[in-house]
């Protein structure tokens, strides 16, 4: 379901060449759980060993939530967050006309935004998501502390015992010790799984059964991807090896994810967590970027065609089959000149920009293009797509000699803040 086609990398013999010992060995690896950070593998499996009954059981409490809201606040950052509003905007678009709207907070502490859903919230019905392993974190901490308030001097204890939601730990820390004192249904957040490898657990799946997405298919196309890529040679593994040898034997320093589709934006985001933290390290790995075309062609287009080489180069998603397409009206007087364009659809018209924006970049900007093809945008991509990186991320990862699953240098920027916000012990 997603075809990894290599455009000028000069790379082309070399992936074909590259040894597929060492990529079977680190596929071993990754299956039996035998390489750095190997408690954090429990994704490898997930889609066929997820807990069906904890799954069945959130299906009746998002069912009953949803019933009575109008908005669900998502409480939470990073992989807490970015995997369900990725699914969210690719499933359902940018403007869903779904009855339950997902608004994300606790992924800022700017006190405008915060206010601003404040006063958004005081006619609406809502219910709350608090998605932590720890319930100490910072930015949401401070977020729960605010909606949950603000939700109980509106409703009352009983209703807002009813609209809150807990995912977290199975048995410690600050917020499952809180959501059992006040009675909260908490779901549970895998021990042997990272927040940027969980879109498929409770952290991503509660919340779009909330917002109505068909979370069946996300699982059906996780397990697709599970399937299809359980042998060492696979698309994944050579968009791996791909943008391994790019930035290793190319001395590429920078990887930039480009969408066509506007409601991609937010997979893009959890795209860089997911390789940013799992591979910037020791010195090492691509720094990820992104951008949206042809939005971002009209801004950063000059620069990708003619600016400083050597250092950026583009992985592509090329969408086969749009949700919807659309035709350009044809006018009876053509003062714009754009009635050629009537005889394709708008998907189309999108489709031969992507050929003419990579022949430009590739044969005349020298630029390396990956392209990435997705056959839809759907729920049941989104589970395939999302499986798909994260196995081409942990062989990434793992092709650099470094532990994909931790993350020490976020520590450093929160002991500093701590130590200056005054807090006791620091």
């Amino acid at each position: 379901m997603i075809n990894t086609i290599l455009k000028f990398s000069g790379i082309e013999k070399e992936v074909k060449s590259f040894d597929k010992t060492k990529v079977a060995n680190i596929h071993k690896m990754i299956h039996e759980k035998t390489g750095k950070g190997n408690d954090f593998l429990g994704w490898v499996d997930w889609p066929e060993t997820f807990n069906k009954d904890e799954y069945n059981r959130m299906k009746v409490v998002a069912n009953d939530l949803r019933s009575k809201i109008d908005v669900l606040l998502v409480v939470g950052i990073g992989g807490s967050y970015l995997g369900a509003r990725a699914a969210d905007e690719m499933i359902r678009g940018l403007y869903p006309t779904d009855k339950v709207e997902l608004i994300y907070v606790g992924n800022t502490m700017s006190s405008t935004y915060t206010q601003n859903i404040l006063d958004y919230l005081k006619n609406k019905e809502f219910g709350i998501a608090n998605v932590s392993k720890s319930g100490t974190t910072t930015e949401p901490g401070i977020a729960f502390r605010i909606f949950e308030e603000f939700l109980i001097n509106k409703k009352g204890n009983d209703v807002a015992k009813s609209r809150i939601v807990a995912v977290t730990d199975r048995a410690k820390g600050a917020l499952k010790e809180m959501a059992d004192a006040k009675g909260y249904e908490t779901f549970v957040i895998p021990d042997d799984i990272g927040g940027r490898f969980s879109v498929t657990t409770p952290v991503g799946i509660f919340a779009l059964l909330v917002a109505g997405v068909n979370t069946d298919a996300i699982m059906k196309g996780a397990m697709k991807a599970r399937k299809e890529l359980s042998k060492p040679s696979n698309e994944a593994y050579k968009y791996a090896v791909s943008r391994y040898l790019l930035n290793t034997d190319k001395n590429y320093k920078s990887e930039m994810l480009v969408s066509y589709e506007l409601q991609l934006q937010y997979l893009t985001e959890w795209w860089k967590q997911l390789f940013g933290e799992s591979e910037g390290k020791d010195g090492k790995g691509l720094l990820p970027t992104s951008c949206i075309f042809s939005t971002d062609l009209h801004s950063m287009g000059q620069f990708i065609q003619d600016g400083t080489k050597n250092i950026i180069f583009e992985s592509i998603i090329r969408v086969k089959k749009p949700q919807v397409d659309i035709n350009v009206p044809k006018l009876e007087k053509d003062l714009d000149g754009l009635n050629y364009l009537t005889k394709n659809s708008l998907h189309k018209i999108n489709s031969i920009a992507i050929e003419g924006v990579i022949d430009a970049h590739v044969n005349v900007g020298k630029m390396p293009n990956i392209v990435l093809e997705f056959d839809k945008m759907d729920d049941e991509m989104f589970g395939y797509a999302t499986y798909w990186f994260m196995k081409a991320c942990a062989m990434s990862a793992y092709l650099l000699d470094i532990n994909p699953f931790d993350q020490p240098g976020v520590e450093i920027y929160k002991k500093n803040m701590f130590k200056l916000l005054g807090k006791p012990g620091m």
